[in-house]
């Protein structure tokens, strides 16, 4: 990097930053640092849900996987994404949606205490919340690792300088700021993508051209959609996980649908993002194809190939642009998720754990939900400085196995009690799944995994977890039915079409503490 490219990250992060302080004039009470107050229109909505979707670890953990086994790496990460998206858009979207405007919430885990019961909820708010700090901590490490490869600057000075500006704009602006500056990403993420995806071609001619470059013997195998650990059983694995996690069970993305006016804007925010996830990776995942025969990876996975292609390809200024752009993915999913676990803590924790907090006004609760967002980053940045320790391994083994792994038995729960189908499922089959679910990601992943010559495979590691989640709770509530008249008139208010809020039923008392009503 040179000065021209450090003018231009500079410049970056102090845009966000305005925007950041631009935005704190929208907020006047939590709804607003959560939802938005309902008023965010929907393209922007499903922009910044796509976006919310990306890391640097794209750059750096899948980045490897497409310099090892090529267009797998779009087969089975974003192809899956785009699909759940796609089906989420009927399925959950407008449901989610209604839980702010019908039960008046403004975290997505807020209405389980009526669903279930206040011990169900807080097992989710709990595990929910320490999952997303070490998923965050991964994001931090990987930007961090990519600045490290054009600076020289260490890991941990390298998550300092991210997370601090991250930290000013999310917590000051909250979900406004979240949305407007990743609306701006999405802007520099297009012209960083085409950038290189440009430069990458004018290589080829060398190579046979941009057909007969899969001849080459740096790209034996690169066309095939399914190969090495990533085969049918995997594909199909994550695309029922990533159904449940992009449509809400991560939180942050089920945030952007209840961000919205009503359940028909949330849908046509859903389907946006499902387009994008669709087209625009393969753009960005070309130039990554195309790594063998341009450089040779200094590290055994791979995760620096597309750092050292920005370097050799790109001049000064559009390095920079590349740059911000690597910066632009993990921040929006940082802040995304810090703004999500804020309100979980603050909306579903907090008032558990002190009468003081289920008393808090517009005031005190936006205050309470700024220091949780610090708070929050604050400590997945000190995860994000152990991501490659002995403990967690690399940075995709972080994100794939544990985030995959553990997310199942969470948002089965959370997203299936949204829908009737599911409606004999109650507290015991929720709390259930969840903790055996949790137990048999502990015993896929270790005992058995250590067990076993050559280890558990990859795509029973992710998914095994889930399916037992899945399983039991659908089972339990057969066998032990618990569809009270409460519960159902919780269910019926989400799933009532017309956005009319007299369309349904009134929602049930919540059982248990609770924080006031958020005003919409």
């Amino acid at each position: 990097m040179n000065s021209l490219d450090w003018a231009v990250l500079i410049s970056y992060f102090a845009v966000m930053v305005g925007i950041g302080v631009w935005s704190h004039k929208r907020v006047d009470n939590v709804s607003d640092f959560f939802t938005a107050g309902g008023k965010m229109p929907w393209w922007l909505s499903g922009i910044s849900h796509h976006m919310s979707g990306y890391s640097a670890v794209m750059f750096t953990g899948y980045a490897g996987i497409a310099y090892t086994y090529g267009v797998t790496s779009f087969v089975t990460w974003s192809f899956p994404i785009a699909l759940g998206i796609a089906i989420g858009s009927r399925l959950f979207a407008p449901r989610i949606n209604r839980l702010r405007s019908r039960l008046h919430v403004a975290s997505p885990l807020e209405y389980l205490k009526n669903r279930y019961d206040l011990k169900t909820q807080q097992a989710l708010a709990w595990s929910g919340m320490l999952l997303k700090i070490v998923d965050v901590g991964a994001k931090w490490a990987a930007i961090a690792t990519l600045l490290s490869v054009f600076t020289g600057v260490s890991l941990n000075q390298g998550i300092l300088i991210t997370g601090v500006v991250t930290a000013i704009y999310c917590t000051i602006g909250g979900l406004w700021a979240d949305a407007l500056t990743e609306l701006g990403q999405f802007v520099i993420q297009l012209l960083a993508g085409i950038a290189m995806f440009v430069a990458v071609l004018a290589e080829l001619g060398d190579h046979g051209g941009f057909f007969g470059v899969w001849d080459q013997p740096e790209l034996q195998g690169h066309a095939k959609p399914l190969v090495g650990p990533y085969g049918t059983i995997f594909l199909l694995a994550f695309l029922f996980i990533k159904l449940f996690e992009y449509n809400g069970g991560m939180l942050n993305q089920a945030q952007r649908y209840m961000a919205t006016p009503n359940a028909r804007e949330a849908t046509r925010s859903a389907r946006l993002s499902a387009a994008l996830w669709l087209v625009w990776p393969l753009i960005l995942f070309f130039p990554m194809w195309m790594s063998p025969l341009l450089v040779e990876s200094q590290k055994a996975d791979g995760s620096d190939s597309y750092a050292l292609m920005t370097e050799q390809l790109l001049p000064h200024g559009l390095l920079g642009l590349v740059i911000v752009g690597f910066f632009s993915h993990t921040m929006a999913m940082c802040s995304s998720d810090a703004n999500a676990i804020a309100a979980v803590f603050t909306r579903d924790v907090a008032p558990v754990l002190s009468a003081k907090a289920r008393g808090w006004g517009d005031r005190s609760g936006l205050i309470a939900a700024r220091v949780t967002t610090v708070v929050f980053l604050g400590l997945s940045m000190a995860v994000a400085t152990q991501v490659n320790s002995p403990t967690f391994k690399d940075i995709i083994t972080v994100v794939i196995k544990w985030v995959a792994g553990l997310m199942g038995p969470i948002a089965i729960p959370m997203m299936l009690g949204l829908l009737r189908p599911f409606r004999r499922s109650g507290p015991t089959a929720a709390i259930t799944s969840w903790g055996l679910g949790l137990l048999a990601f502990w015993l896929v992943n270790y005992p058995i995994d250590w067990a076993v010559d050559g280890g558990v495979p990859l795509e029973y590691q992710v998914s095994v977890p889930l399916a037992v989640s899945l399983v039991l709770y659908v089972l339990i509530g057969f066998v032990k039915p618990e569809d009270t008249p409460e519960r159902l008139a919780v269910i019926d208010r989400v799933n009532t079409d017309g956005d009319d809020d007299s369309a349904a039923a009134v929602p049930a008392p919540a059982e248990g503490p609770a924080a006031a009503p958020v005003k919409d």
